[in-house]
């Protein structure tokens, strides 16, 4: 077909139909937010053309200041958008549902054979791949938030704040998001974001949901379906954290990982590299669900499977439920397996809410959004609080037994050669995942 020649919209697309897209995305969805966006981009704007270029930036942007991964929301609100709630219900669970599967799987591989000295061998050197791509994830959205000296100087005090002074990291994003508010008002030149989407690019034909396609019916605001969809979300989150307070206690293992789950939720703001560090102080220090060890392991795992980042919250999960026999010794998968799904639960509601409810606010409007500056403050201070996270796990890869122990050289070997070829040659997550992987395998069993 020649440019000159129109090209025919999309035929209307079923609600199977979209289903079978997202599932399939479920399980292809590698590559962190930035992979997986791109990858709907390609496939719903341009190939299937399922919805433009302007309204797909459009549902992006707000995904992006909403606390939570922004690829599963951007998923959610498309599927929203075409289907009504429930094809956003669908979007969103089959974009997560494979990873939860896959991690419980490798979760229960984990504890039951983690001691196997070709495991062992592979987990001591993902360890030190891990703390490299922790800095690599500072450095990458340092350069493109820290733009000037105020910006520095929020990330500067916010890597004080949690790293000498041990403030907690709800306390450090409030206090950016206070600063990025008055900042605008007294310097909005220092507190403009730093990037974006840009503009959008030229159009692939007509979609299905166009430029100018009117809001469909559903997704018009309207305060009784206001009230509907927050009174839903408010009995699904209460009546499921008061069945598991009323069967474990509220001071059970399970009620008070849907009580921090609920809360972590609410704080990724920058994404899951961003709540790490809170999820360290809840799940590590405070509740001990599982040792730092344990944590770099699970972060290392989720970087190799498909969906979102944050969903190495189902291996804390797992291994604190796992740990704590919930039901028994004789159930320790199922305790592990319970243990993840209700950390999943809790993670992701929030999501849902978000985009059910404030969508219609959304789409009554196509303009850009305003709300920025504290925003970008807050991913300003991000980027210290993620220096943070990666100065903690080098201290426990490289010197596990405290400082005035050994410093593991092969560590700091496998350590470095996975920063030069992220750093310098762009390399993918997983590729440096398996290699350090394999090179830390090679060293326990044949060089050790």
């Amino acid at each position: 077909m020649s440019p000159s020649e129109p090209v025919e919209p999309p035929a209307p697309v079923s609600f199977w139909q979209a289903f079978a897209y997202w599932l399939k995305l479920g399980f292809i969805s590698f590559g962190g937010p930035a992979g997986q966006i791109a990858l709907m981009h390609q496939e719903l704007v341009e190939r299937r053309r399922w919805i433009s270029e302007k309204r797909f930036l459009h549902a992006l942007n707000y995904c992006m200041l909403l606390p939570g991964p922004e690829a599963q929301q951007l998923a959610t609100y498309i599927g929203w958008l075409m289907h009504r709630s429930w094809g956003g219900i669908a979007a969103g669970v089959l974009f997560v549902l494979p990873s939860l599967f896959i991690l419980i799987g490798l979760s229960w591989a984990y504890m039951a054979y983690g001691h196997v000295p070709a495991v062992a061998g592979l987990l001591y050197g993902v360890k030190p791949a891990v703390t490299a791509i922790v800095l690599f994830a500072a450095w990458r959205i340092g350069s493109r938030v820290l733009k000037n000296a105020w910006l520095w100087a929020i990330a500067v005090a916010a890597f004080v704040a949690i790293f000498a002074l041990r403030l907690p990291f709800p306390l450090i994003v409030l206090s950016a998001g206070a600063i990025g508010y008055f900042g605008s008002r007294f310097a909005p030149a220092y507190f403009a974001p730093g990037g974006g989407h840009g503009a959008a690019a030229a159009s692939a034909g007509p979609a299905l949901i166009d430029d100018d396609t009117p809001t469909p019916a559903h997704a018009r605001f309207g305060w009784g379906r206001f009230a509907r969809v927050l009174a839903v979300f408010l009995l699904l989150w209460l009546g499921a954290l008061g069945t598991l307070a009323a069967l474990y206690g509220w001071n059970g293992a399970l009620a008070q990982m849907g009580w921090f789950f609920t809360k972590a939720a609410l704080l990724t703001f920058g994404g899951a590299y961003a709540v790490l560090p809170y999820v360290f102080q809840g799940a590590v220090d405070h509740y001990h669900w599982l040792s730092a060890t344990q944590m770099i392991d699970g972060l290392a795992l989720g970087e190799t499977t498909p969906g979102p980042l944050i969903m190495v919250v189902s291996f804390v999960g797992f291994v604190g439920g796992w740990g704590q026999a919930l039901f028994g010794p004789q159930a320790l998968f199922a305790a592990g397996a319970a243990a993840a799904a209700v950390v999943t639960f809790f993670t992701f509601l929030p999501s849902f809410l978000f985009i059910l409810l404030g969508g219609p606010f959304i789409e009554s409007t196509h303009g850009n959004l305003k709300f920025t500056a504290p925003l970008t403050a807050i991913t300003a201070a991000v980027v210290g609080v993620i220096v943070n996270l990666a100065v903690f796990f080098a201290y426990h890869v490289l010197w596990p037994a405290g400082l005035s122990g050994p410093f593991e050289i092969p560590s700091a070997l496998i350590g470095a050669l996975a920063a030069v070829a992220l750093f310098r040659f762009k390399a993918g997550v997983i590729p440096v995942v398996l290699g350090s992987a394999l090179a830390g395998m090679a060293w326990q069993l044949f060089l050790h």
